[in-house]
C-alpha cells in the first residue's frame, strides 16, 4: 500500500494529501471545496465526537440543532462579527428552479427570496436570537448549549480537513447571569479541549489568548489551543472565547436581575472542527503512512491469520474467537480478517498504512508453540507473546502506545521552540519552522508587519505569561514579556 507514496522530506504538503486519500479518510468532491468523508475517516470522527460530546455533558452542557440558514439582517447587527465573515458567507437569494425555453434548469427570478438567506458560518447571531425568547430572568441562567453541525466558510484555497468550504463541528453558546461565569465558562472549555488534545489525540498544546489582531470576530477575548505539526508550522486544534454582552446588546437579550434591575447576558461561544483530523494525521504519521492514537483508532487491534489449509485457518480462527471476546469484554475494537481474496503480506500493508496500533499475526508453527508475533504501528517492533497472555498484554500496550505518541510528539514541540532577542535571529529561525519565543510591542501594526515580511504570527500569549522586561524583536519598543510566533495553517 505505501508504494509509490511521497515521504515527508520530499514533500510534506504532497505526503499529506496523499496520505488522506490512500488511508481511505477523504476525498475530493464534485463540489469545489468540499470532500467527502470516507467511512473510516469518519469513524475517526464519531470517536473524537463522542469523548467530546462526553465530555461537554460531563461539564453540565446540553445538545441542541439550531436553522442552518441565517438572515443576512441578522449579521449586520454585530459589526465586527459580519466583518469578520462577510467575505467567507455564502448567500440563498432564490427558492426555485425553472425549465427555460430550451428546457434548461434555470433560477426562477420570480422566486427570489424577500430577504436572503447566509448558509451559516457560525451561530451566534441564529442562537443569540433565540435567546431573546429563552432568557426573562435570572433564573433562565445559564444556558449551556451545544450543537453538532456543518458550517460553510467559502475558502478559495482549500486542503481536506485543513481548510475547506463546509466542514463538521461542534460549537458552544453559552448565557450567564455575570462577567466572573461567563469568563469561568469559557476558560473552563479551553481546559476540555486541551484535555482533550493531550489524553486523547496524543497532541500537545500550547493554551493562551489571541492578539486582537487574530481574535474571533466580536469577541472580547479568544482563548486557544495551539499545536506544532511536523514540518514545524502550527495549527489552531480549538477555541473558546468571551463575547462579553456584544450579542446580548445587539440582539436586545436581557434579564431580571436578582437585584430586580434589567442586565444585559454575558456570552461565549467555543468550537473545534474536523481540522482536528488533519492535526491528528500530521503529528503522527509517518512514511510508512497513517499512525493512530489507540484511543482513536476505530480498530485498535487486528488479527491476520497465515494459514495454507482449511483446517489450519480453522483452529487459528477458533483461538482468535476466544481472544478477541475478551478483549471486546475489556472495551477493546477488534477485527479478525480471516478474508481469503488477499494475502496476508497485503494485509499487513493495509492496516500499518490505515495506522491500526497493534497488528497481531498468528499461523500454524504459533498455535504449535502457543503465541503470536505481535507488532506495534507507533515503533513497528515486533515481539513473540505468547497466546495465554494476550489478553493482558494487549491492553497494556495500548497504553503504552498511547502514552509513547504523547511523549514523541512533546519532545518534538520543545525541540523545536526557540527563544530569539533580535530580528535577524526571527527571521532566520522562521524559515526554519517551529514555535519562536520572541518580544512584541503589543500593537496590531508591528504583528501586521511581521506578518508581511515573514508570514508568522502571534500563536498565543501563553496563559502562563512570564513579565519579562524586553524589546519587541522588529519595533525595538518596550516588552513586556515574549508570545508564540509561528507560521500557521
Amino acid at each position: 500500500m505505501a508504494k509509490n507514496f511521497t515521504s515527508r522530506q520530499e514533500n510534506y504538503s504532497e505526503w499529506y494529501n496523499e496520505l488522506v486519500i490512500k488511508a481511505d479518510l477523504a476525498e475530493n468532491s464534485a463540489v469545489r471545496g468540499c470532500m467527502v468523508i470516507k467511512p473510516y475517516g469518519y469513524a475517526i470522527w464519531e470517536k473524537m465526537r463522542d469523548a467530546l460530546d462526553k465530555m461537554f455533558k460531563d461539564t453540565g452542557h446540553s445538545n441542541a440543532y439550531f436553522p442552518l440558514f441565517i438572515p443576512k439582517s441578522f449579521f449586520s447587527k454585530e459589526a465586527s462579527h459580519v466583518e469578520g465573515f462577510a467575505k467567507e458567507c455564502a448567500v440563498v437569494t432564490h427558492y426555485r428552479l425553472k425549465n427555460d425555453q430550451d428546457g434548461k434548469i434555470v433560477v426562477d427570478e420570480t422566486a427570489k427570496l424577500e430577504e436572503e438567506l447566509i448558509v451559516r458560518p457560525t451561530s451566534e447571531t441564529i442562537i443569540w436570537d433565540t435567546y431573546r425568547n429563552w432568557i426573562q430572568s435570572y433564573r433562565d441562567l445559564p444556558i449551556l448549549v451545544n450543537q453538532w453541525a456543518n458550517v460553510v466558510r467559502w475558502e478559495m484555497r482549500t486542503r481536506l480537513f485543513l481548510r475547506t468550504a463546509e466542514f463538521l463541528w461542534q460549537e458552544g453558546h453559552t448565557a450567564h447571569e455575570t462577567e466572573q461565569e461567563a469568563v469561568a465558562e469559557a476558560e473552563q472549555m479551553l481546559n476540555v479541549y486541551r484535555i482533550f488534545a493531550e489524553e486523547f489525540m496524543a497532541l500537545p498544546v500550547l493554551t493562551g489568548t489571541k492578539s486582537p489582531n487574530e481574535r474571533f470576530a466580536g469577541a472580547l477575548e479568544t482563548y486557544c489551543i495551539e499545536a506544532l505539526m511536523q514540518d514545524g508550522r502550527a495549527l489552531q486544534a480549538g477555541t473558546s472565547h468571551f463575547l462579553g454582552q456584544n450579542f446580548a446588546k445587539a440582539f436586545d437579550v436581557k434579564f431580571l436581575s436578582k437585584n430586580n434591575t434589567q442586565e444585559y447576558v454575558w456570552a461565549t461561544s467555543w468550537g473545534v472542527s474536523t481540522r482536528l483530523m488533519g492535526a491528528l494525521i500530521m503529528t503522527h504519521s509517518d512514511d510508512n503512512g497513517l499512525v493512530l492514537p489507540p484511543k482513536l483508532a476505530p480498530i485498535q487491534v487486528v488479527f491476520v491469520p497465515i494459514y495454507k489449509k482449511q483446517d489450519e485457518l480453522d483452529a487459528i480462527s477458533e483461538k482468535v474467537n476466544q481472544i478477541k471476546k475478551t478483549l471486546v469484554d475489556k472495551g477493546i475494537s477488534v477485527k479478525y480478517d480471516d478474508r481469503d481474496t488477499q494475502k496476508p503480506g497485503w494485509k499487513f500493508n493495509e492496516y500499518e498504512f490505515k495506522g491500526v496500533p497493534i497488528r497481531v499475526a498468528i499461523g500454524p508453527r504459533d498455535m504449535e508453540e502457543g503465541t503470536a508475533e505481535v507488532v506495534r504501528r507507533d515503533t513497528l517492533e515486533k515481539q513473540i507473546i505468547r497466546l495465554d497472555e494476550l489478553e493482558n498484554f494487549i491492553p497494556k500496550l495500548l497504553d503504552e502506545i498511547q502514552d509513547n505518541l504523547f511523549k514523541k510528539a512533546l519532545n518534538f514541540r520543545e525541540t523545536n521552540t526557540f527563544k530569539v532577542d533580535t530580528w535577524d535571529e526571527f527571521q532566520q529561525q522562521i524559515e526554519k519552522g517551529g514555535f519562536i519565543l520572541a518580544h512584541w510591542d503589543g500593537t496590531t501594526e508591528t504583528e501586521e508587519a511581521i506578518k508581511t515580511a515573514t508570514k508568522a504570527t502571534v500563536r498565543t500569549i501563553p496563559l502562563d505569561f512570564v513579565e519579562e522586561a524586553g524589546s519587541c524583536v522588529f519595533s525595538g519598543k518596550p516588552s513586556k514579556g515574549r508570545v508564540v510566533f509561528a507560521k500557521a495553517y
